[in-house]
């Protein structure tokens, strides 16, 4: 099969499974993969030790799928979100705008399965293998070399008519396709918006990104309390954050002002009450409700532990005097103890 015929094939898929963009490239060595060993050995990676375990096959795939020759890249936009909760238990607890719905990583890769299958049907010799970021896989690597974008100095993929709000899923394939797209240049020019608008300095430079800073890493993957003088810049993110996005210009452009840039959310009186609410329900849930509740969404990933230690910033930040008796039942928890008395003690700070 040719490019132009594989094109031509999942155009005629693409928007019945509401992927914006799509592209194809060989699985080579990743032409960030050096860059991506160096920032693995200075530790910038924090504790997710995956990363780690994960290099030699993000490297060389084949390891693992030996009879993988070629991946296709998807893009499926997240604002808004595609795939929202019905029941979604807070209503205004601030939550980055990915994991404002159900988890990417089941539906994303159900609907490249579907088309797994209907290419299988046609090509019944040739296998393809759906992937999300939960499998070793160096995504953006692969989609910018696919043509769906360029790196950005916030570390994320920029398209210039798609901005960088899409997540990114990949078909390996053991089809050999010589790639005719060709990547697309570095339009971020001397901005430095993403950069400066970060509350914790996580971008050190031009992307490079120390995950042990980032608001995401922070309130999802870690497993630890924050130390006390990254608490304050968290802000009143609850759970990841947006801010090198929204600011971006190229987002900006796409989204039409649509795009909240505030390190602190200005809030009316209502606004104010439901976030109390949402982190009051938090701080006195059992780990079984909050499992239940947070089921098949991003903020399971958290846990328990994650979800309460992030509102415990959340309050102690917005000054929730209100919440004094809930932060206080948390003062014996073994893990969070230390945390509910520093914001118990900014609770009490006139």
């Amino acid at each position: 099969m040719t490019p132009q015929e594989m094109t031509s094939l999942i155009d005629e898929t693409l928007q019945e499974l509401g992927f914006s963009h799509f592209g194809f490239t060989s699985l080579s060595k990743p032409l960030s993969f050096d860059y991506y060993k160096e920032w693995l050995k200075e530790g910038l990676h924090g504790d997710m030790k995956y990363l780690e375990e994960h290099a030699p096959i993000k490297e060389e795939p084949q390891i693992k799928w030996p009879r993988a020759r070629s991946a296709l890249v998807f893009a499926i936009p997240y604002y808004p979100h595609p795939e929202k909760k019905a029941d979604f238990p807070l209503k205004q607890a601030r939550v980055s705008l990915y994991a404002q719905g159900m988890d990417y990583h089941f539906w994303f890769k159900a609907r490249m399965a579907e088309l797994c299958k209907k290419l299988q049907e046609i090509l019944p010799e040739e296998e393809f293998l759906p992937f999300t970021d939960s499998s070793p896989v160096l995504e953006r690597d692969l989609a910018k070399r696919a043509g769906l974008g360029w790196v950005g100095k916030n570390t994320c993929l920029i398209h210039p008519k798609k901005g960088s709000l899409f997540f990114i899923g990949e078909i390996y394939t053991s089809l050999d396709l010589n790639t005719t797209f060709e990547p697309l240049p570095d339009f971020c020019g001397t901005c430095r918006r993403c950069i400066d608008v970060c509350p914790t300095n996580a971008l050190l430079e031009p992307k490079k990104m120390d995950a042990r800073k980032c608001i995401s890493y922070l309130t999802i993957e870690s497993r630890q309390v924050p130390a006390p003088e990254l608490r304050e810049k968290i802000g009143d993110w609850f759970f990841g954050c947006d801010l090198c996005q929204t600011v971006c210009p190229w987002n900006q452009k796409v989204f039409k002002g649509q795009l909240n840039i505030e390190k602190n959310l200005s809030l009316n009186t209502q606004q104010a009450d439901d976030l109390s609410e949402d982190l009051r329900y938090i701080l006195t849930a059992s780990g079984k409700k909050l499992t239940k509740d947070f089921l098949g969404t991003p903020l399971a990933r958290a846990g328990s532990f994650g979800l309460k230690r992030n509102a415990l910033i959340v309050v102690a930040n917005r000054k929730i005097v209100s919440l004094k008796n809930e932060v206080s039942e948390l003062l014996s928890h073994e893990k969070l103890g230390e945390l509910a008395a520093w914001t118990l003690a900014i609770l009490n700070t006139d």
